[in-house]
Formats: C-alpha cells, structure tokens, sequence
C-alpha cells in the first residue's frame, strides 16, 4: 500500500493509473498526429499540444475513478472492467464537451477526438490484459508474518486469503500470550532467532497480533526485526490499511489517542470544503430546481401528504439539526413518530419513491441543508436521534463519529451497502471513523468521484 495524503491506494491500482494516464496522454496525442497526418500527409510532436492532451487525460482519468474502473470487482473480472471502461470513457466524452465549450482554448478536433478515444479504448483493453494475468499472483504479494496465535491472528489470515488481498501470511508465531486459533503456528519457544526466523521466511512485514499484551510484548525482538529493514506494525493499523475502516474488534483507546490522524491542522481544507459546499448546493438548487418541483408534483399526485418531509438528524458535535429530502414513503410510515430502520423492498416506499431512491433524486433537496451550513457534501450519514442514543450505548466509539460535519455521501455510503440494523450500524461506524481519522480533500475529492459508481450501479438503496 502507498499513503496518499493519509489514505491507503494499493501498489498495483496506483500503479495502473499510471500507466493508464500514460496510455491516455499517448492516444490523445497519436489521435492528433493521425489527423494531421491526413490532411497533410506528415506530422510531428508539438508541445503546444501538452494542455490540450494533458486536459484529455485527466479528464478521462477521473471518469475512470468514477466509474469504478481501479474497483477491485473490476480488477477481477475483464466482464465488468470493460463494461466500466465502455461507461467511462462515454462519461469522458460527455466532460470533455463541456470543457471544450468552455475552454475553447484546449479543443480537440472531432476527428482528433474519435481516433484518441478509440486508441484509448483498445490500449486501456490491452494493460488489462496484461495486469489480470499479472495481479493476484503470489509473487506481486507482499509476504505477512504474524506474531500471535489467536483469534486476532486468525482475522489476518481470513483477510488473507479473500479475493484481491494484496499479502500472503507465510507463517504465524504463538507468542503464548492466550488460547491458540491457527493450528500451523510455530510456538516462540521452538524458535532459536526470531529475526533470523523472519529473514528466512523472506517477509516483508511483521505484524503484531498479541491478545494479552501485558508482560508479552517482545520488544527486544521487534527492535531486532525493525533494524533489519522489516516494517513492524501494530494490528490495529495493518487493518485500518487493509480494509480501509477503523477495526473496532482489535481496537483500544490508547491506538486512537496516539495514533496519526484527528489531525487539527485542517482549518484551511476545512475552510475551502465550505465553499466548495456553498458553490456546489447553489449550482445543484438552480439546475436541478425544476426536476425537485416536478418530482414533488408527482409525490403529491401519487399519495396523500407533503412533498417534502423534514426529520430531526444528529450532526456536528451532537447537535440536532432538521434534514429535508422529498418524501418516498407513506405519510402513515412510522405510527407514533417511533423510528423504524429502513427494510429491503421496505412496504413503506410507494412507487414513485422507489424510483426516487434509486436514482437518489429524493437527496437533492439536502443542497439546502449543505447551503445553511448544517451538513457537508461528504461525512458520515447523518441519524436519527433514536437511533444514535441506542447505538452509542450498544457500539463503543459511535460518538466520534460526530467530530466531522455529517455529509449526503461518504466514505461508508461508496464501500458498504445500506444497512438497516445494529450489525450494520457497527461496520458503517468503522468506515466513519477511518474518513473522521484520515480526513483530507483527496479523500473528499475520491469519495465524490466514487459516487458516481453508486449512482450508476445502486447498491441496496431503500
């Protein structure tokens, strides 16, 4: 894995975007040289075509992020790559119009677009052909040695062998600090040298997965380890790199406290994430404005009550503030005002509001909320109330979860299908405090680009 602005990509999703600009900036500009090249029967590179090729390139790059191309379903299958690819690269062209209207300056001709598009398209083919045959070997994995025996240990090595892991545990050392739960682990005792242990297993990293930490540290071996160029890490942070949450089964205190992340030198992203949220929800209120007046008309039509309903969230900090959204269920939907958890194929939602919800149309009156300031394009879902009293008494940890504005789409929302009970609640949570951890405007910037992928292939909506 590499940290970007404190969040994890891996080796290979980073490095295929690489090659993939690459691809992209050489199409854009053989589709060029191929132009001219028929109208004047010769051609040559010209850097005063950089802006317009590079302009190309990021713009179909970011098509490809949102898309979901570097997801790891589409890494895995050339079935569901390409189709995204296809999607992409549509989605680029229709981008790519809107900046050359107005951006005339870095226009490419219509032929020029065709031929690099079509370049594009079949080169970005190809790498993934080459990268499937490649990615998921053993070889380009890096190499795991465990130190614990127990039922933590066990989790890496369950993470370990999921489709698309980017490690291979090559062994486990009981440390007898508790009950053993990996029955190939080599007892400490039975090893003469850790270090030298470690060197002949060819690994790469060490990663401390103790259950009783107390008088079971072995910190002479892990100081011997480190100093041969081993990277040691804590299990805490292996899984929060790995998975991209919080693990809160593996979690203490202390790792939050001292850990890297909360940081507070976020006043000046925090400032340009307002008015990126001002300009936004003021764009998407005059563009989208007749589409909600026109989808409040026929939620009015189709069943009786308000268009609109307004209901008590919990936001920053713990203060409650008052959600808008057009409605999509039954006035009568829940007896008494007692909050109900969403339900799959929920009886609740009427016709109208299942296709709202599916195409996330009912979310647009929240650019109101983001404009008054109450809640951020990108946080952690807002909740109820009810809710939140009950979950932070069941779910250690819930309350951090309000140290960031709460948003319409987040970190949760793009990697974990809607959830709809406590369980649920607990893995959103986890995906909550790993964004309110490692916040930056490149996580924003990522997660609003993922949406995309949501929005288009929707993913248990209700």
């Amino acid at each position: 894995m590499v940290r970007l602005f404190k969040h994890y990509v891996p080796h290979t999703v980073l490095l295929l975007g690489l090659v993939d600009f690459a691809l992209l900036v050489l199409a854009g500009e053989a589709g060029w040289l191929l132009r001219l090249w028929q109208i004047e029967g010769g051609a040559d590179p010209d850097v005063a075509r950089l802006p317009h090729l590079l302009t190309f390139a990021v713009t179909l790059e970011l098509a490809m992020v949102g898309v979901g191309v570097y997801g790891a379903d589409a890494l895995r299958s050339m079935r569901i790559g390409t189709a995204r690819l296809v999607v992409a690269i549509s989605f680029g062209v229709l981008l790519l119009a809107l900046i050359f209207f107005l951006m005339p300056a870095v226009t490419f001709w219509r032929s020029n677009l065709l031929y690099a598009m079509v370049l594009a398209l079949v080169g970005l083919f190809v790498v993934r052909l080459v990268a499937g045959q490649l990615v998921g070997r053993e070889a380009f994995k890096r190499r795991v040695l465990v130190l614990g025996a127990g039922p933590r240990a066990a989790r890496v090595a369950q993470l370990a062998r999921k489709e698309g892991a980017g490690f291979v545990v090559v062994g486990h050392v009981a440390m007898n600090d508790g009950a053993v739960a990996v029955a190939k682990a080599v007892n400490r005792a039975d090893i003469h040298n850790l270090t030298d242990h470690v060197v002949r297993l060819g690994a790469s990293e060490v990663v401390l997965a103790l259950e009783e930490r107390r008088n079971a540290l072995p910190l002479s071996d892990l100081l011997r380890i480190k100093t041969t160029g081993v990277h040691v890490n804590e299990i805490s942070s292996f899984l929060e790199r790995e998975t991209g949450r919080v693990d809160l089964d593996s979690l203490n205190p202390s790792w939050l406290i001292f850990s890297d992340g909360f940081s507070a030198g976020r006043r000046i992203s925090s400032a340009g994430k307002r008015l990126f949220d001002v300009a936004v929800s003021a764009i998407i209120l005059l563009i989208f404005g007749p589409l909600i007046l026109i989808t409040a008309l026929l939620v009015k039509l189709e069943s009786p009550g308000p268009a609109f309903f307004r209901q008590r969230r919990v936001g920053l900090y713990g203060q409650a503030f008052e959600i808008l959204k057009l409605r999509s269920m039954r006035e009568d939907a829940e007896v008494g005002g007692k909050a109900v958890w969403a339900q799959k194929d929920d009886p609740r939602v009427t016709r109208i509001g299942a296709i709202i919800r599916k195409l996330r149309i009912d979310e647009l009156p929240q650019a109101w909320t983001v404009l008054k300031g109450e809640m951020s394009f990108v946080g952690p879902r807002p909740e109820r109330p009810q809710f939140v009293a009950d979950l932070e008494t069941r779910l250690p940890f819930y309350a951090e979860r309000h140290v960031v504005k709460p948003g319409i789409t987040g970190w949760a929302q793009i990697n974990f299908p809607y959830g709809a009970s406590v369980e649920d609640a607990r893995q959103k949570l986890e995906y909550d405090l790993y964004y309110a951890k490692n916040y930056t405007p490149f996580l924003d910037l990522l997660i609003l680009l993922q949406t995309i992928r949501v929005v288009l292939w929707p993913e248990g909506a209700r």
